[in-house]
């Protein structure tokens, strides 16, 4: 690469990374995006990965989180090519007897989808709706005494709790099973301290901004966020992995879309003994077998509301999903695992060809697993909807070493970073006064593996900058 100077480098245009040059572009500063793959996105990013016509989401898919994200929120991407779908049901849990407990954008809704637990469904969300568009930016930030702490309190009374405790709120299968599929998005035993805060945090996006798919595809978030990029002023490069610190272009500062792993192979020897020990200590959770189906037409659901839903969380009970996950965790492959699918094309008409469907599901296996699970994941699928393997044209699969290889960020397979587990929530990637700075003057990560973790939101990439702005640049330019 070219030697020319430049105020800040981010490695890594995923959308952490993304958002992080943003701000610091915003700023006023002269900033260059370089990303290893020929095209920026990170997890955001879409292809024809089975048959000419079909667009499938190559790793997020549903996007809850970036309506969400506070800082997401201020930017015009809207003016660049972005546009939400909203499916009239944002996820669906279907049940062995045919019927389904739903999440809408209505707490009464969902609440009358859950029988006898209706209340104690009211009564456990409703607070947390209510105070969420003042708590977010808290919640979606290191830790920091909150600017609403009594809020915050109430929040994170129930959300530190393990999502088998909280379970108890509830009497009933409906309820016991909506909340285990949210909570089963922590990728870690549901009996871990900490699970219910993703399960909050996911129905609470839900009844504020509800859980869209971006039409076209989730690289649409990723050329949007692009896009913006280069209209203010900033640079990015394609195409050139960097393996070595010394590959960059000269700057004050360089920020790390990349988790510790990678952070150590590139920038290792310019840091701390003590860092190096805390980076090399970090922990990856489990990871994910995925599949993606290319259909003969819509997957024939049991229950009418999985016909309506963009997410469905297959999985039947509260004790069945509990299991599953226990059993991942212990590096067992069960026979039956949680499977989060999502069916875009039934709202987003870009992504198949009239009449056609797509299909796109995963479930949780050990890390580093490359067990094929093609034939558990059907047969998930075919329980709640018969007919379903029928329908399949083409599939195309990728096992952890496989998505490892695609996005090195997702170390055997997981795809948060890092395990957000008690241990990690606060210390993420190392315990220091900020998560976001190493050890070496300068060097900054910016990726899921800090606070406040994975997700497609841009704040782990947002709250970097505010550091690498205070340390580095306060005299000289601004904060946004």
């Amino acid at each position: 690469m070219q030697k020319k100077d430049v105020d800040v480098v981010v490695v890594g245009a995923g959308p952490n990374g993304l958002a992080a040059a943003i701000v610091l572009q915003q700023a006023g500063l002269s900033v260059l995006i370089i990303e290893g793959k020929d095209t920026i996105g990170g997890g955001l990013r879409s292809a024809e990965l089975t048959l000419p016509g079909f667009t499938h989401d190559i790793c997020s898919a549903i996007h809850p989180m970036a309506v969400a994200s506070p800082f997401f929120d201020t930017l015009p991407l809207d003016q660049h090519g972005l546009e939400y779908i909203y499916p009239p049901l944002s996820a669906a849990h279907p049940f062995d007897d045919g019927t389904a407990a739903i999440l809408t954008k209505s707490i009464n809704e969902t609440a009358a989808s859950l029988g006898i637990d209706r209340d104690a469904y009211i009564k456990l969300i409703e607070p947390l709706v209510q105070d969420w568009p003042v708590m977010v930016t808290d919640v979606l930030s290191p830790l920091h005494f909150p600017a609403h702490p009594l809020k915050m309190a109430r929040f994170g009374l129930k959300a530190l709790t393990s999502a088998l405790y909280l379970s108890k709120k509830f009497k009933a299968t409906a309820a016991k099973g909506l909340w285990a599929g949210m909570a089963a998005h922590s990728i870690q035993p549901l009996s871990n301290l900490s699970t219910s805060a993703i399960g909050l945090v996911l129905m609470a996006a839900g009844h504020l901004g509800g859980w869209p798919v971006p039409k076209g595809g989730a690289q649409k978030i990723a050329q949007a966020l692009a896009a913006y990029f280069l209209s203010i002023g900033g640079k990015i490069v394609t195409g050139f992995y960097v393996k070595k610190l010394e590959q960059l272009p000269s700057s004050r500062a360089v920020l790390f879309d990349v988790t510790p792993k990678q952070l150590l192979e590139i920038a290792g020897h310019r840091f701390s003994s003590i860092y190096q020990w805390q980076l090399k200590k970090y922990r990856y959770g489990m990871g994910v077998f995925k599949i993606d189906f290319a259909l003969d037409g819509p997957i024939p659901f049991s229950s009418p509301d999985c016909r309506n839903a963009g997410t469905i969380h297959i999985g039947n009970t509260l004790e069945e999903i509990a299991m599953a996950e226990q059993q991942t965790a212990n590096g067992i492959h069960p026979e039956k695992p949680f499977v989060l699918l999502a069916q875009q094309s039934l709202f987003d008409a870009t992504r198949a060809p009239a009449g056609k469907h797509t299909a796109w599901a995963y479930c949780h296996v050990p890390n580093g697993s490359a067990l094929d699970r093609t034939n558990v994941i059907e047969a998930q699928i075919e329980r709640f909807a018969p007919g379903f393997r029928e329908r399949i044209l083409a599939k195309h699969v990728m096992n952890t070493t496989q998505l490892e290889a695609y996005n090195p960020n997702y170390i055997g397979g997981d795809i948060n970073g890092g395990i957000i587990d008690i241990g990690q929530l606060f210390t993420r990637p190392a315990l220091r006064y900020s998560p976001y700075r190493t050890s070496a003057k300068g060097l900054y990560i910016c990726s899921s593996s800090t606070p406040p973790g994975g997700g497609v939101h841009g704040m782990c990439g947002y709250h970097a900058t505010q550091r690498v702005l205070k340390d580095i640049f306060s005299n000289q330019y601004k904060q946004p």
